[in-house]
């Protein structure tokens, strides 16, 4: 017999209203994803930060707001580092997404999604959702697939959940640990080369990467002429599906 059964007999036995059960809402399905490695608008550099909320969050606006830079995207995980819902994460995370920086998912828990199947996959996309829709208001229209993983599954549950799916065209190589010296390098490389578009990938989770790398590459990437952007600048795109007013309450991981 199913638990659902089960609960519909306990509770007209005695009497009792039963709880509807929380659930996620249903997807429609839609056109697998489109997956993005550069940006429409010419001479624009999206600089993106994955892995966080982590505790140089602040520190990466105040190098970019001291170097002149107000826009940047931030791929958040739900459970990766640490929860998202701790109330320094939760702060975090809302302090980033009102000072107009972009806010985006990078799944709950940075599992290659390669590996997953359909309903693992969902609830992977599901939870960081969630817990951004908690706490900003908004759901993000944009994801980063970790360690840049993804088939033709992760494109189909990405497209049924509204999110386009973004790489890179740039890897600073600081998650690979290359020296500061090879990641500087790396800016002035593609600075010299002068695509018509860099989206660039960085992480929250490494001092240098705040420090010494990020104000070589504003300074190098301003004088190649680029102008920065959030990714949902530099495709024309909306950052969001739907932005309403954050929830208060506490959740747990």
């Amino acid at each position: 017999m199913r638990f659902s059964t089960i609960t519909t007999l306990i509770t007209a036995a005695f009497g009792l209203v039963a709880a509807a059960p929380v659930e996620e809402p249903p997807v429609q399905k839609r056109a697998p994803a489109a997956v993005y490695s550069n940006c429409v608008n010419p001479n624009t550099v999206a600089l993106t930060f994955d892995d966080g909320p982590y505790q140089y969050l602040y520190d990466i606006a105040g190098v970019l707001w001291e170097n002149g830079v107000n826009k940047a995207t931030f791929f958040f995980n739900g459970n990766n580092w640490g929860c998202i819902y701790t109330a320094a994460n939760k702060a975090a995370v809302k302090w980033i997404y009102d000072n107009g920086f972009q806010v985006a998912s990078h799944t709950w828990s940075h599992s290659d999604l390669s590996t997953l199947n359909w309903d693992q996959l969902h609830d992977q996309f599901w939870r960081v959702e969630q817990a951004l829709q908690r706490i900003t208001g908004a759901t993000p229209a944009f994801m980063r697939p970790p360690y840049g993983s993804y088939n033709n599954l992760v494109r189909e549950v990405a497209g049924a959940r509204g999110q386009g799916i973004v790489l890179w065209n740039l890897d600073s190589g600081d998650s690979a640990g290359i020296s500061v010296a090879a990641q500087k390098q790396r800016y002035t490389d593609i600075a010299n080369q002068h695509p018509s578009s860099i989206i660039a990938l960085n992480h929250e989770t490494y001092a240098s990467t705040v420090w010494e790398v990020l104000p070589h590459a504003i300074t190098t990437l301003r004088n190649a002429g680029y102008s920065f952007v959030t990714v949902a600048e530099c495709l024309g795109l909306p950052a969001y599906q739907s932005v309403g007013a954050p929830q208060t309450g506490s959740w747990t991981c």
